[in-house]
């Protein structure tokens, strides 16, 4: 893992400097880019495979100020002028997806492909938004219980307890005002709805049936408003499917980019 000066703060990445095309992973809310290791083992010695840690997240989870998701979107595009990368496929998990797309729409000239799982393009549901602000209050008052944890994991991991254990370990040491500054960012971003008919790239967009966060309806949103885009439900996936049905997604991803990019 290395770490480079971006936006003026340390970002952490891993980079397998190998193959012609390059691949920027990004991770959701709470998680980290270790969240993307199937894919990189998958991907790397065709793809120049990149992952990094945004803003208020693992090795960069301190963060004292509020940011907004253009932020993360430049941050982003400056790690790819850093690394001397002039195009690559950006593919993003949940809040990964939210960047991604907003780094494709800020600079359209770095980007190859989008490849858009769990996400969508929209504003959070005034219900689900609520739902999420009540659990984190829970979280603030009460630092992260067993309860809130399990709440927590579900949604993101679905139930293999097993799964989340370590992940809920890296979740207890998030300070209170940086998950806040997280919460905000993901909960009060801008609607890009409108704006996906101005991406004209290769798209792929992956879903799980049994995602709790993300509805069908705004998956297939998302993957309408990006024009000639290639969707993929994957029976039985709660919200993590990168994670949990890697094999499923990393052959999917395989099969795009090779169509894509040809």
């Amino acid at each position: 893992m290395a770490t480079a000066l971006i936006n003026g703060r340390e970002i952490s990445f891993t980079d397998t400097q190998d193959g012609e095309v390059a691949i920027v992973l990004s991770h959701g809310l709470f998680m980290d880019q270790s969240m993307f290791d199937a894919q990189v083992q998958a991907l790397r010695g065709s793809y120049r495979v990149i992952t990094w840690d945004q803003r208020g997240h693992g090795q960069a989870a301190f963060i004292n100020e509020p940011f907004s998701l253009w932020d993360s979107a430049d941050d982003l595009s400056a790690l790819l002028a850093y690394l001397h990368i002039n195009q690559a496929v950006l593919l993003g998990m949940s809040q990964g997806g939210y960047v991604s797309l907003r780094a494709a729409l800020r600079y359209p000239e770095k980007v190859q492909a989008l490849i858009l799982i769990a996400t969508q393009a929209g504003v959070e549901d005034e219900t689900q938004r609520l739902a999420y602000t009540h659990l984190l209050n829970a979280w603030f008052e009460n630092s992260l219980t067993d309860e809130i944890a399990q709440s927590v994991s579900g949604l993101i991991l679905g139930p293999d307890k097993a799964l989340a254990a370590p992940w809920v370990e890296k979740w207890r040491t998030i300070e209170n005002s940086t998950l806040g500054f997280n919460f905000h960012a993901l909960a009060e971003r801008d609607d890009l709805v409108p704006a996906l008919s101005e991406l004209h790239v290769p798209a792929l967009v992956i879903w799980g049936t049994e995602d709790g966060a993300i509805g069908i309806d705004q998956a297939k949103q998302l993957s309408a408003g990006l024009a000639g885009s290639q969707f993929l439900a994957v029976p039985g996936a709660a919200h993590s499917v990168s994670i949990t049905h890697s094999a499923v997604v990393n052959s999917s991803i395989k099969a795009f980019l090779s169509d894509a990019l040809r």
